[in-house]
């Protein structure tokens, strides 16, 4: 089968996860449109995005010679009509809400070219709930990354009920090119493959603490014994978000009617209070300078 190659990108969503997609895609030679309806959200995006390139660089991951032909490559528009109008594919990484995306996969059905393939980035909302926005269903899939990008490179490809062979193999050479592994998922799956197994993990991390069976920290500090891993459970949720844990969890939730799959009080009062997480400052830990990165942390136990 000849495979159509991708020559552009447009990234919907200038938040963390679609900073770090744009950015993925223009350090290996993608002109990048990054679209977000906030002026100021996309000035936060351009400022992450050279931060981030700044820490690649420092990792020997690239080299600093490309630093601004790489930037260059990353263009930013609040006019979603001027950022899908070349783009080949379009990858959006908005809200996880399902009514939100259906509403931009319906207009980038209307901006995007014909042979443009519309693809979601969602963690939990399988694309056959957003395909018919479009008049392309065989042109749309979940492309799913895993933050940080760069650090975790792999993919998670899972087809709707029309997607075709050819939209699949594009994007699966796609991914490929831009130093991903691309992972199929072999039939409907809502979170696919490793957020199937993260969200076990994130459940129950939640349920511990909710329940007072033991604080965060000690959650997070036996995980990262056990598991040697640099941070635990918690300290992930708060950089993801936990407002998006709490969406991702409402998916989840009303697909399934099981009270125990709804998003636990513990993560309802901090969202309430504002405590997102990195992003607020404040999560399960505080913000810059948290608990866990503290080289006393794993000798340590909550009182």
């Amino acid at each position: 089968m000849s495979v159509p190659a991708i020559k552009s990108v447009c990234v919907v969503g200038s938040g963390f996860m679609g900073g770090q997609i744009g950015l993925q895609c223009a350090v290996h030679g993608y002109p990048v449109w990054m679209h977000d309806a906030s002026q100021a959200a996309l000035q936060r995006c351009a400022e992450e995005q050279a931060s981030m390139l700044d820490e690649q660089i420092e990792a020997g991951a690239v080299s600093a010679d490309e630093r601004q032909a790489i930037l260059d490559r990353i263009r930013f528009t609040t006019s979603l009509s001027e950022a899908a109008a070349t783009a080949d594919l379009m990858i959006e990484a908005v809200k996880e809400d399902l009514d939100v995306k259906r509403e931009v996969f319906r207009k980038l059905d209307e901006h995007c070219p014909p042979q443009a393939i519309l693809a979601t980035n969602s963690s939990s909302i399988r694309i056959s709930r957003i395909e018919t926005a479009t008049n392309r269903p065989d042109k749309v899939l979940n492309v799913h990354f895993v933050q940080p990008v760069w650090k975790h490179p792999f993919v998670e490809l899972m087809r709707g009920t029309a997607t075709s062979d050819e939209t699949f193999e594009t994007v699966r050479e796609f991914a490929s090119s831009i130093g991903m592994v691309p992972f199929r998922v072999r039939c409907e799956s809502t979170g696919f493959i490793f957020n199937r197994i993260w969200r076990a993990v994130k459940k129950e991390a939640l349920r511990v603490v909710d329940l007072g069976i033991a604080t965060a920290e000690d959650v997070d500090r036996t995980w990262m014994i056990q598991m040697e891993t640099s941070m635990g459970p918690c300290a992930l949720m708060d950089r993801i978000g936990l407002d998006v844990v709490r969406d991702i969890e409402q998916v989840y939730y009303e697909e399934s009617g099981d009270p125990t799959d709804a998003p636990p009080k513990v993560l309802s009062d901090k969202i309430e209070k504002g405590e997102l997480g990195v992003k607020t400052g404040k999560g399960f830990y505080t913000y810059p300078n948290p608990a866990w990165e503290s080289p006393d942390f794993l000798r340590e136990a909550s009182p």
